[in-house]
């Protein structure tokens, strides 16, 4: 899945920290839905128009072969989970929406089409970007109604995990929560793909002895220590950073994710910085052809990352009617059965825990529960997640050891992960300047950091070429004469 190029070229500064190194690039539209059923449907006065902006690849297109058989029932795709929103929509609310649905490759690109006046309702941006649209006011809030628990049909604010809640709501743009303007979608962190029989987990980082000093670690306000930490953008630290990457860059294959996951498959990468999800699916990959990756977390820190639903006020417009269809597709896309199928589909993880429905519980153990009788097993707590206790019983997943360091602890990481974790904020435009230079003087070699004596060398030898060039000069005039 292409994501987010401007987004790793800030996160870059956590990586670093972690000594890990990404990019990604990427922005292709994966199909339009204005077919013209749709377009004389848009024709009934009566039609609710939403347009909608996805990540590429980023939700269930349907046509499944084969149904999930969960212990809670079946489920399975047939139709796209857009064309089901059309069609529960109309059952629930008696209107017909058509949804105009199109992605995007990074929030970059998206922001730069919402500057230009490309009007959408709703969108997906990533963490980041969602907390620059709050500073600069393009989001609409959401209704009240949409955190109503007793309205059935409003799945999201029934069914989001307690730790996903609480972090939207305990984050802050300008005083208010992030909950306010955006509902989260997907979630996890960045973590190193790696190859166990050519590398270990034991890894280097710039700043690895703050971070891990008991001082650090066991300060009052640790979060918003190591939050600060992974966000830092001074001069100093991107020299740092710069320094580091300059000296490691002939043994780095990329500077980017979306390579490794088919390099890491094929035994020309041994080791890849990659978004959880597709550190899952290339783990998924390369099994299928029995060869085996493992995932790691720096014992650092690493970055948390959130994509999430947010409504424009240019595109809203102060529409109830286009505003109840929003919310209405984000609390449809909520709804476990639909959870567990974009999960499937993306490899991404949901923020839904489900609230009361055991349906995301049993599809996590339906792909990585232990057998009966098996050996070498361990218990997994995810209570954090489901009911925000871990030590809760009832989410205690019985797993093969193994994969504590394969993809279930990149799709659900433990909650002790979780801790060592930080969220990247938002980076002004002189920040941003700042990092872009380090990527130049990365990528075309920093003339600054050349040596004295390189620089000595290189004179003599232009003086001497001018000396040459001087004498070839005089001799010829000379035999002229």
């Amino acid at each position: 899945m292409s994501k987010r190029y401007k987004r790793l070229l800030s996160v870059i500064i956590s990586i670093v920290l972690l000594a890990g190194i990404a990019t990604a690039v990427g922005a292709v539209d994966i199909f339009s839905l204005k077919n013209s059923e749709q377009a004389a449907m848009a024709s009934d006065l009566d039609t609710i128009i939403l347009r909608v902006c996805n990540w590429e690849e980023y939700i269930d297109t349907g046509d499944w072969d084969e149904a999930i058989e969960l212990d809670s029932g079946e489920i399975k795709g047939e139709n796209s989970i857009v064309k089901d929103f059309e069609d529960w929509y109309y059952q629930i609310y008696g209107k017909k929406v058509v949804v105009e649905y199109s992605t995007v490759g990074t929030n970059e690109e998206l922001y730069n089409m919402l500057t230009l006046g490309d009007e959408y309702d709703l969108i997906c941006p990533s963490e980041y970007m969602i907390m620059k649209l709050m500073a600069e006011g393009w989001l609409e809030p959401f209704s009240e109604q949409f955190f109503d628990k007793n309205v059935t049909e409003n799945y999201y604010t029934r069914g989001v995990s307690p730790f996903i809640r609480s972090t939207f709501d305990e984050n802050t743009i300008n005083g208010e929560a992030w909950s306010r303007y955006a509902a989260g979608y997907m979630w996890g962190i960045t973590g190193i793909v790696y190859n166990p029989e050519e590398v270990t987990e034991e890894v280097g980082a710039i700043k690895s002895d703050k971070l891990l000093s008991s001082s650090f670690l066991n300060a009052a306000d640790y979060k918003e220590r190591l939050s600060a930490e992974m966000n830092d953008t001074s001069e100093e630290t991107i020299e740092q950073i710069q320094e580091y990457l300059q000296a490691v860059k002939d043994n780095a294959y990329s500077f980017e994710t979306d390579s490794a996951k088919a390099d890491m498959i094929t035994g020309k990468v041994v080791a890849g910085y990659q978004w959880s999800g597709d550190a899952v699916y290339t783990m998924d990959q390369a099994e299928k052809d029995d060869f085996y990756l493992d995932f790691a977390v720096p014992r650092e820190s690493t970055n948390l990352y959130f994509d999430g639903w947010c409504m424009l006020k240019n595109g809203i417009k102060d529409s109830k009617e286009k505003k109840q269809a929003a919310e209405g597709f984000i609390n449809f896309l909520s709804k476990p059965e639909n959870a567990v199928r974009n999960m499937d589909y993306i490899g991404y993880t949901s923020v839904i825990s489900g609230g009361d429905s055991p349906v995301v519980y049993d599809y996590i153990k339906w792909n990585y529960g232990a057998e009966d009788g098996g050996e070498d097993t361990v218990t997994y707590p995810l209570g954090y997640f489901f009911s925000g206790d871990t030590e809760d019983k009832k989410y205690m997943l019985t797993v093969p050891a193994e994969q504590t360091h394969r993809q279930l602890s990149a799709q659900y990481p433990t909650e002790e992960m979780i801790e060592r974790s930080a969220v990247m904020s938002y980076f002004d435009t002189e920040e941003n300047a700042r990092i872009n230079q380090m990527w130049i003087n990365v990528r075309c070699y920093n003339i600054e950091n050349v040596p004295v004596w390189a620089w000595i060398v290189t004179g003599l030898v232009i003086a001497g070429l001018i000396i040459l060039a001087v004498r070839k000069h005089f001799k010829k005039k000379v035999y002229i004469k």
